[in-house]
C-alpha cells in the first residue's frame, strides 16, 4: 500500500475541510478510534456535496453503495487535520469520492493519516431507487481542468 504524500495531495485537491478532533474521538490507546474516521469522512462528503454541487437532499438523495478504507497513521487529539475530498468516478447513477485525512503532529510533522474511497448512489427521494444523477451535479462533480 502506497502512502500518498500529504503536501502533493493537499496542491492537488481543491476541496478541504479542517476536523475538529473532539476527546471523546480518543480511544484506551490515546488516538482517535478507528471508527470515528469514517465519521470525519463522512462529514467531508455531506459539506463537499452541499458546498460544492449545492446538493439538495431533500429531492434527490445520496446514499453509500460501498466505503473502503485505508489507515496509515493514529490520529492524537493534538494533530492538526484536514479532509480532502474530490470527485474520481461519474456513472450513471453512482459516483466515486476519493477522500484522505492529511495534516501535522504536535511536532510539526505533515502526514497522510487515511485515505478513503466511497461509491455513492443518486436516489430518488419518493421511491428510494436508483436514479440518474442530474446533469447540474455531474457538472459540479467534475475535475476542474
Amino acid at each position: 500500500m502506497i502512502k500518498p504524500d500529504p503536501a502533493e495531495l493537499q496542491r492537488e485537491i481543491e476541496f478541504s475541510l479542517p476536523i475538529q478532533i473532539k476527546f471523546s474521538d480518543i480511544d484506551g490507546y490515546l488516538h482517535v478510534n478507528n471508527g470515528v474516521y469514517f465519521n470525519y469522512f463522512e462529514h467531508a462528503r455531506a459539506m463537499f456535496l452541499y458546498q460544492v454541487c449545492d446538493w439538495n437532499i431533500m429531492e434527490i438523495g445520496s446514499v453509500v453503495g460501498r466505503i473502503e478504507m485505508d489507515y496509515f497513521r493514529p490520529i492524537h487529539i493534538d494533530d492538526k487535520v484536514n479532509a480532502l475530498v474530490k470527485c474520481s468516478r461519474i456513472g450513471n447513477t453512482s459516483f466515486d469520492l476519493e477522500q484522505y485525512l492529511v495534516g501535522e503532529t504536535k511536532d510539526g510533522e505533515s502526514y497522510t493519516f487515511a485515505k478513503s474511497i466511497c461509491i455513492l448512489v443518486s436516489v430518488d427521494m419518493k421511491t428510494m431507487k436508483p436514479m440518474p444523477l442530474p446533469e447540474n451535479y455531474r457538472a459540479k462533480l467534475q475535475p476542474k481542468s
